[in-house]
């Protein structure tokens, strides 16, 4: 509609957000003891090479002890979780996802705070997930996604470290 010369379209559009720096860095602050760590891919004529993980990046002092990977079809969403010991070292492999996270750890600085990655293919990264931090992970690719999980603690089947909350629940302020 057009109003005295002027579209109201106009009135109603709002200013775009920074969310990198002009070096492309993302400005978003990170979860108190998060950590994001981009990952290179090396190609030559014979193949791909991706490093997932090396304790000289100092991504917290816990060992590896299990691993696994697990799919997600296109679409799917897993989560919200949180574990009350353990970190998770997420990497994703092959795919598009978004990762969303949310701390909801009473004595941390960053309470409440929402932390969202969106990684792929040629976005690849390790998301070094602590105690505490509830998260989500929902396939917004075409394909299957692959994640590889390197979590502190080894899976104990008969008492899991993990409580879930429905992906809806208003007691998360983030919609997958």
């Amino acid at each position: 509609m057009i109003d005295g010369g002027r579209v109201q379209a106009f009135d109603e559009a709002r200013d775009d957000v920074q969310t990198v720096t002009r070096y492309g860095d993302s400005v978003q602050e990170l979860i108190d003891a998060v950590v994001l760590r981009r990952a290179r891919t090396h190609a030559d004529e014979r193949c791909e090479l991706c490093e997932i993980y090396d304790e000289r990046w100092g991504l917290g002092s816990e060992a590896v002890t299990y691993a696994y990977f697990m799919t997600l079809r296109p679409g799917a969403v897993r989560g919200w979780s949180v574990h009350l010991r353990q970190a998770d070292r997420l990497f994703l492999a092959s795919g598009a996802v978004k990762v969303a996270l949310y701390d909801g750890r009473e004595d941390s600085t960053s309470l409440g705070r929402v932390n969202v990655f969106f990684l792929g293919t040629h976005e690849r990264a390790l998301v070094r997930i602590v105690a505490g931090v509830f998260h989500a992970v929902k396939n917004v690719g075409l394909d299957d996604a692959v994640l590889v999980n390197l979590p502190s603690v080894p899976y104990d089947h008969a008492n899991p470290d993990k409580r879930r909350l429905p992906i809806d629940s208003d007691a998360i302020p983030y919609r997958m």
